[in-house]
């Protein structure tokens, strides 16, 4: 599958991974010929029924599964904790989407979660790929104890809407269900990228911006390779 634009970095210019946090089992979320290239060092979290695809890696010792519900708490390196103030640990629990984690269409089996990241009173919400759902408003007070139980980002995805209303949201919708979980900004994704629908490439990220006329600020980043810091 062709890209609309390149990777905001290669391979050979990230920096050292300690998470690799997998959504769900579609190819352009799990993208194999990517994963195969990391060695043993990251942990990884992913859906249920979806660890099995990583054993033609070097990844596969170093996998947690989650349903909906579960979470762990995950110790990092000892060059992680040198760099973090409450020791290299990370909370990771799965939260519920509206989406389906089939691979290759029959396995339907498989998982498709969102995720919610805390560390140090901090909080992030990931959602994954998901349609529309107001399920996000019951992680509302879920979030970082730093605000009260806010999230302090919420990771939505934007695109591949147009005709696929059932499995992405709008938007509109990603706004809307961040808003539910009471997150301070909002990182859009899934968009840019590929070919996936029928929305022109340019319309998510327009239409997610007049979502949020009345509050640019909140708005994390408009374009592939942008940096965005968390305030303190």
């Amino acid at each position: 599958m062709k890209r609309y634009v390149a990777p905001a970095l290669t391979f050979r210019e990230l920096p050292p991974i300690d998470l690799i946090l997998l959504s769900h089992a579609h190819m352009d979320h799990f993208d194999l010929r990517t994963l195969r290239r990391f060695d043993r060092r990251p942990l990884v979290v992913t859906a249920r029924e979806t660890a099995d695809l990583l054993r033609c890696t070097r990844l596969a010792r170093h996998v947690t599964e989650l349903g909906w519900g579960e979470g762990t708490r995950l110790k990092f390196s000892r060059t992680a904790r040198a760099l973090a103030r409450d020791g290299g640990e990370l909370d990771v629990a799965a939260c519920e989407v509206r989406h389906w984690g089939a691979r290759m269409r029959t396995d339907d089996h498989r998982g498709y979660n969102g995720y919610i990241l805390r560390r140090g009173g901090r909080a992030i919400l990931v959602g994954g790929d998901t349609s529309f759902t107001p399920r996000f408003g019951r992680l509302r007070g879920r979030g970082g104890a730093a605000n009260g139980g806010a999230f302090d980002l919420a990771v939505m995805p934007i695109g591949a809407y147009d005709p696929w209303i059932n499995s992405h949201c709008t938007p509109e919708q990603a706004v809307e269900m961040a808003d539910l979980a009471g997150a301070r900004y909002v990182l859009p994704v899934h968009h840019q990228t590929f070919r996936l629908s029928a929305e022109a490439f340019g319309e998510p990220i327009r239409r997610f911006e007049a979502a949020l006329a009345g509050q640019p600020e909140r708005v994390a980043l408009r374009e592939v390779g942008e940096t965005f810091l968390l305030p303190e």
